[in-house]
């Protein structure tokens, strides 16, 4: 998989590219080529005049500057210029171009599955500023996507947080290869949210470690995980619940 990342602030890729578990996706080996390749790309680079301006005024006034959609439209050229001389037989379909916005859709597992499921990859746009000309958006762009309901000062660290729960999705990142079917929002937890979890010592600062889990016995314990999953779900997010545990949780409440 190859993600093309368009921002105005490679370093902050640099460290997470290196650090960490995750670091094993972008590793190339001796034997493999990395799992998932990642380049970034500076709109600067494609911007004219001797101060290489990438932004502007809104038209209509207000404050703040606007990313502009020349410098955008010459660096997604070039990208797919790259990207069709190393495969003669690239189709820019295959590779979305996504833009981190305030407006998208929202950021869940369902949607990280979807975008790592992406044989061609995909082309990240990192907006900055009030946000982009809404021109380039409609020209270029085809589809949106917001971390959450707040606005943040670019879109590298939602472009970080796909890549980090795409990464450790990828075969042979995670120590356990099937560590990630546990956690939460996994269909193979029902989209529940993950249970507690403990390790020693086994009394901590008078707290005690549940004795079912001390116990043993695999049965039970999966039991109280499967108890603990409900139970947590219910309190913090009700709206997990699959219908045959909603009605028991309004009851509850």
């Amino acid at each position: 998989m190859r993600i093309d990342i368009i921002t105005l602030f490679e370093d902050l890729f640099t460290p997470f590219l290196n650090l960490g578990v995750t670091r094993r996706a972008f590793e190339a080996t001796p034997q493999e080529a990395p799992s998932i390749q990642v380049k970034c790309w500076n709109p600067r680079d494609f911007a004219s005049g001797p101060y290489r301006r990438v932004d502007d005024r809104p038209f209509g006034g207000g404050p703040g500057m606007v990313m502009m959609a020349e410098p955008l439209a010459l660096c997604l050229e070039r990208i797919r210029q790259e990207r069709l001389q190393a495969d003669p037989g690239f189709i820019p379909s295959n590779a979305p171009v996504l833009l981190f916005t305030p407006v998208g859709e929202t950021l869940t597992h369902s949607v990280v599955d979807r975008e790592g499921a992406r044989e061609g990859g995909a082309i990240w746009i990192c907006g900055r500023y009030e946000g982009i000309d809404q021109r380039f958006i409609d020209a270029h762009v085809d589809l949106e996507i917001s971390l959450g309901d707040f606005v943040l000062s670019g879109g590298e660290l939602p472009a970080l947080a796909l890549l980090d729960s795409m990464a450790r999705l990828r075969p042979g990142v995670l120590g356990e290869p099937q560590s990630h079917l546990q956690d939460s929002f996994n269909p193979n937890l029902q989209g529940l949210l993950d249970c507690p979890h403990y390790t020693r010592p086994e009394v901590w600062q008078g707290r005690e470690v549940p004795g079912v889990l001390l116990s043993g016995h695999h049965a039970q314990i999966e039991q109280w995980r499967a108890r603990e999953r409900i139970r947590l779900t219910q309190v913090r997010r009700p709206d997990l619940l699959p219908k045959e545990h909603g009605t028991q949780g309004k009851k509850r409440r």
